[in-house]
């Protein structure tokens, strides 16, 4: 049994982190001896990911601040996508060399069923800081290498846009590598963070007047649905914008319902539509048969569709199965067997909400009166990076590989 090989090659028990990582991997079938991995991304992808993907702003103070370190230690910066694709390296040229070898390449998938237990792959199942080394990777190849990476998040949205991570022969880990790559993380979403706010704030300025010749409801947001001004109600903090928006049409916006758009510099003027009744929202689909979930919700005048983070998905999961409600308590119990948790579900919840408007009720947490909600299940595994009860429940139900 792989489990009982890797815990004399780990010298011991292994910690909880990585035997729940065996368990997840050898479940999703991966070789220990290197089966094929999936294909590589093509450059031209790749580079696309980098420089119009939402890590292209950080990209650059993740290679200012950890490259130079990575030659000096004789290891890897690498940075990949929630799906685990490797988007940008650098380091040292021996290493990268040896990397090459292994398939750890730009445009390579590191996740878990790809390639097994891994710090990167890990870190995205488990969206904390992960250290990963020798033993404790569970394909063959992987044993003589140390790896260390931490979770980048939105600064303004908090989902998960991928990992940073520093990677090398295990003769070269350092006990301070989780906190380098960690605190070089958080400072490349501070900075971000700082962007972001003064951008907002010259919108802000532009959208005082503007708003204040308006009557009924409006909003001013920047391009990535962030509010920068709000009149007639209390707007949302985040609106989920369409890909395809151009400022013509009636769209109808999550949580908002049927709008009139039209630009602005830097951003978007929205009037909300109060004239026949706001387009309430009574059926969503959580389809989780895709790569990532998404929540597709029909109004009487529209529909919208917004992607989701995992954790959003687990909560909907969990909301779905529970019709009369679960209490925050509850709720904490369904993603993370611990009810005593209820101060972080709150705060998911919330943002959650600011998501999805008026799809949710809250006091308990369940869908909203005429709502109703299906869900789109995988012909695979359902959502494989989650180790939520409400999702182990939800596949132990099931027939079939989900």
């Amino acid at each position: 049994m792989r489990g009982s090989w890797s815990r004399s090659q780990a010298g011991g028990v292994p910690r909880p982190l990585i035997d729940a990582s065996w368990r997840r991997v050898a479940a999703a079938g991966v070789d220990p001896g290197g089966g094929p991995a999936p294909a590589v991304l093509p450059d031209a992808e790749v580079a696309r990911r980098v420089v119009a993907g939402p890590l292209a702003p950080m990209i650059p103070v993740l290679r200012e601040r950890l490259e130079p370190v990575a030659r000096a230690c004789g290891q890897l910066v690498v940075v990949t996508g929630t799906d685990g694709r490797v988007l940008w390296q650098g380091g040292a040229p021996e290493v990268r060399r040896r990397a090459d070898g292994l398939g750890f390449v730009p445009g390579a998938a590191w996740d878990e069923p790809a390639v097994g237990t891994n710090a990167i792959g890990t870190c995205l199942v488990l969206g904390t800081p992960v250290g990963v080394h020798g033993g404790e990777h569970y394909v063959d190849g992987h044993q003589q290498w140390t790896c260390a990476a931490a979770p980048l998040r939105d600064p303004v949205g908090g989902g998960l846009l991928g990992v940073v991570d520093l990677s090398g022969p295990a003769r070269t880990a350092h006990p301070g590598a989780l906190a380098l790559v960690s605190a070089v993380a958080a400072l490349a979403e501070h900075e971000v963070r700082a962007a972001h706010d003064r951008t907002l704030e010259q919108l802000r300025r532009l959208a005082g007047p503007l708003l204040a010749r308006l009557d009924g409801r409006a909003l001013v947001l920047a391009p990535d649905g962030t509010t920068a001004a709000v009149t007639g109600f209390t707007g949302p903090a985040r609106v989920a914008l369409p890909a395809d928006l151009d400022g013509g049409g009636r769209p109808v916006l999550a949580g908002l319902g049927p709008c009139r758009v039209e630009p602005v510099p830097g951003g978007w003027l929205v009037r909300v539509d109060d004239e026949d009744g706001a387009g309430v929202a009574t059926h969503a689909v959580l389809d989780l048969s895709g790569d990532r979930p998404r929540l597709q919700v029909s109004a009487g005048s529209g529909s919208w569709t917004d992607v989701l983070g995992l954790r959003h998905a687990e909560i909907l999961l969990a909301v779905a199965g529970a019709p009369g409600g679960r209490t925050a308590a509850e709720l904490a119990e369904d993603l993370f067997a611990d009810p005593s948790r209820t101060v972080t579900v709150r705060a998911e919840v919330s943002r959650l909400r600011r998501a999805v408007g008026p799809l949710l009720a809250t006091r308990p947490y369940r869908l909203a009166e005429g709502v109703t909600l299906e869900v789109r299940w995988p012909v695979g595994p359902l959502l494989p990076g989650s180790v939520a009860p409400a999702v182990l429940r939800a596949r132990a139900a099931r027939p079939g590989p989900g």
